[in-house]
């Protein structure tokens, strides 16, 4: 398995943070993210429980997933791109659950999923026209098409908070991870306006959601 060597460190970053939260209840409840801490002062959590999951199945999905996507961002822009989309989309997604959740004291999360979402984001910029499967669908679409998909679906679960899935961290690292690669290469919305446009037409749903108090 060809593997770049940030990638391998982030993702035994990932693993070693994981496993000794899984073995230490008092460490993983000192480094996940819960509203009430960090709204007292504990901002170390934002970036923390980003390192931190529930069980090894949470953990290698994520690390599967971003093992994937992260060679995508590497190949396109470079390692030191892929450093700036992971921290990016996990802080921002760490900070758009503390907004919508913000009047939810007890509510904790912990994944990076946040960040994998964004390194995933800024791959389907970066290479749109790649073929992804979508839930159900038999025949792999458009990766721009399953980003617009996932995207909506991710604001349909905020809307209904049904699970214990942290959506809102999903869609804030997507975003934070879309922003950045945009910020890097701007070029590529006029290269591919209509995959662009797909990306982003999720954020001005959830704008207008948000000044509407809707979410």
């Amino acid at each position: 398995m060809d593997i770049h060597p940030l990638t391998l460190g982030i993702m035994i970053a990932n693993g070693l943070v994981s496993y000794k939260g899984f073995q230490d209840p008092t460490f993983f409840e000192r480094y996940k993210f819960q509203v009430s801490s960090i709204q007292a002062g504990d901002y170390k959590r934002l970036l923390s429980s980003g390192f931190l999951h529930v069980d090894i199945n949470h953990l290698i999905f994520n690390l599967f997933t971003f093992y994937f996507f992260s060679e995508v961002v590497i190949y396109s822009l470079g390692a030191s791109a892929l450093i700036w989309v992971y921290f990016v989309s996990l802080l921002v997604g760490s900070y758009f659950g503390l907004y919508i959740h913000k009047n939810e004291p007890y509510y904790s999360a912990v994944g990076a999923s946040g960040a994998v979402t964004g390194v995933l984001y800024a791959a389907i910029y970066l290479m749109p026209d790649m073929r992804l499967g979508f839930f159900f669908i038999p025949i792999p679409l458009p990766a721009y098409l399953v980003g617009l998909g996932y995207m909506l679906y991710t604001i349909y679960a905020m809307k209904k908070r049904n699970s214990n899935i942290g959506h809102s961290a999903h869609f804030g690292g997507a975003i934070g991870g879309l922003v950045t690669a945009i910020v890097m290469v701007p070029e590529k919305i006029s290269l591919n306006p209509i995959a662009s446009v797909c990306l982003l037409i999720p954020l001005v749903v959830m704008g207008v959601l948000i000044q509407t108090k809707k979410v």
